[in-house]
């Protein structure tokens, strides 16, 4: 099936949409970590800095949010840059759009990261110091894989969700998947066909993911109690 010619270009922009998620899910992973970190702090700057963060961002839409950044920002980096005589700069739609997905999941990869830390047995971290080690040792041997064991969940959850909400990169003018099936649907006046494999393909990212996170599961449970 070649979908009238335009089952390369959609599969180009399924590769695009993939890159997209796989890069804004690094950028929120970092700054979930650094979150919580903030929140889990005995300071109360950086404990409210971390909350109005994630309250904003969880409480403002993800379509609002990604052309406030694209068109916003590319408004007040152009201002500045009159000031500092740059050329006009042209923000990159992919490059919006990762950072975009990124500060947006960083919100609720910092509540994920936060839980899976409070989760951890405070008995195997005092054990880790009384056997000599030191905090960066306590955190990197003991802290961190069992934060990975409890986050988990939350962590696949919030994958899941950030692959769909790329199709939000459509309306910046990023050529993804979604975006190139809009136009074979205009082309063709076939929008349901298009539209389906859209969502099939989808669905087989987020099947490819679950079994990835499956295993992940599986690997972080080794050597733990069922019960």
């Amino acid at each position: 099936m070649n979908l009238y010619g335009y089952l390369p270009l959609i599969l180009r922009g399924m590769v695009l949409t993939v890159e997209v998620a796989v890069l804004s899910l690094l950028i929120a992973m970092i700054l979930g970590l650094l979150g919580a970190a903030a929140k889990l702090s005995d300071s109360r700057l950086a404990q409210r800095i971390a909350g109005v963060y994630t309250t904003l961002i969880r409480g403002i839409p993800d379509l609002v949010l990604m052309t406030l950044i694209f068109f916003g920002g590319q408004i007040i980096i152009n201002n500045i840059g009159d000031q500092l005589g740059w050329d006009y700069v042209d923000v990159s739609p992919f490059v919006a759009g990762v950072l975009t997905i990124g500060f947006i999941f960083g919100a609720y990869m910092t509540e994920t990261f936060r839980g899976g830390i409070l989760a951890v047995d405070h008995g195997e971290i005092d054990a880790g110091k009384a056997f000599g080690m030191s905090s960066r040792q306590v955190f990197f041997r003991i802290t961190m894989p069992a934060m990975a064991r409890h986050a988990l969940p939350g962590f696949g959850n919030n994958w899941l969700v950030l692959v769909k909400t790329t199709a939000l990169v459509s309306v910046i003018g990023l050529q993804d998947m979604l975006y190139n099936a809009g136009l074979a649907a205009g082309a063709t006046r076939k929008p349901f066909t298009f539209y389906l494999v859209v969502a099939l393909l989808f669905l087989l990212i987020t099947a490819v993911s679950d079994l990835g996170l499956r295993w992940l599961n599986r690997r972080y449970s080794v050597g733990i109690r069922k019960v």
